[in-house]
């Protein structure tokens, strides 16, 4: 088997590019598996929501850059103007918790808060908003993660973890002009993909496409093994029982450097559904598909 190439992934649960990124991030994990070693670090993109009142975001701005910016990747979204803008150092701090607490379950934590920050409305600066979400995630103790989100450990890692974020300067990532300085330091933005593996470092700095990772992870792993697509599309909802959206599905289902058919994929999963093999839950202005 070859080396394990080490994956870290620098996002934000409120970052809109960093959502939009998962359908390539379900490809990787399709096609290398346990063959990548995924690492999540949070970057926390504002502690408190000031920061973003202070450059010039509005309710009714974030609402309208969802339609009009986002839409076209094909996530699920529901661009309802909040009562208020909200900062995500806290949801950050949240899905550390769940890190310490339940190593592993933070990724589950996370998605449900990118879910919550892209399809709801609810203000996931304050504890009640991020219980609410989290308590959809099995395998944790929501109570005890909102409970120890102000304790010195939490903070702690947290700040490792945005300190981490903020090492790009003079990086691959820097030299794209991926990266950001909103807050000082040369910043990794929402999502970058740093590739680790056969003594070499490798980085997809900020917005990337599929192929691009798909690349870097060829060329650290040509022995390696790389799963097409399924002829069972069943066997992509088998693999991901905790869901995918129609157009992770997509992207899934996508053969080479191929656009995604969205609606393909739709009825594909619409025949599973009839079938008694899937089931469609509803997610902002689309679904989340499961199996049975």
């Amino acid at each position: 088997m070859a080396e394990q190439v080490r994956v870290t992934l620098y996002n934000d649960a409120g970052c809109p590019w960093g959502y939009s990124a998962n359908p390539a991030f379900r490809v990787l994990e399709w096609r290398y598996g346990a063959q990548l070693g995924w690492r999540l670090v949070l970057i926390g993109l504002t502690d408190v929501a000031q920061e973003y009142v202070d450059r010039g975001y509005t309710p009714l701005r974030s609402a309208e850059g969802y339609a009009r910016r986002f839409r076209r990747f094909g996530m699920p979204l529901a661009p309802n103007p909040r009562a208020r803008i909200v900062g995500t150092g806290r949801s950050c701090r949240a899905v550390v918790a769940v890190r310490l607490q339940a190593p592993g379950r933070e990724w589950s934590a996370f998605r449900a808060l990118q879910f919550g920050f892209f399809t709801t409305t609810l203000l996931l600066d304050e504890d009640e908003s991020i219980a609410a979400v989290l308590r959809g995630v099995d395998g944790i103790d929501v109570d005890a993660a909102i409970a120890a989100i102000d304790t010195p450990e939490v903070e702690d890692a947290y700040q490792r973890d945005r300190a981490e974020a903020r090492s790009a300067a003079g990086s691959p990532t820097q030299l794209q002009d991926k990266h950001a300085t909103t807050d000082g330091p040369v910043r990794y933005t929402a999502p970058s993909l740093v590739f680790e593996g056969a003594g070499r470092r490798l980085e997809a700095g900020g917005w990337q496409t599929i192929e691009a990772y798909d690349v870097i992870v060829a060329n650290l792993i040509p022995e390696g093994r790389r799963r097409g697509v399924p002829d069972d599309p069943l066997q992509l909802l088998t693999a991901f029982p905790d869901g995918l959206t129609t157009q992770e599905v997509a992207q899934l289902l996508t053969r080479g450097n191929d656009a995604p058919d969205r609606v393909a994929a739709e009825v594909t999963m619409l025949g599973l559904v009839a079938d008694g093999a899937a089931i469609r839950t509803p997610l902002g202005d689309d679904a989340l598909w499961q199996p049975i």
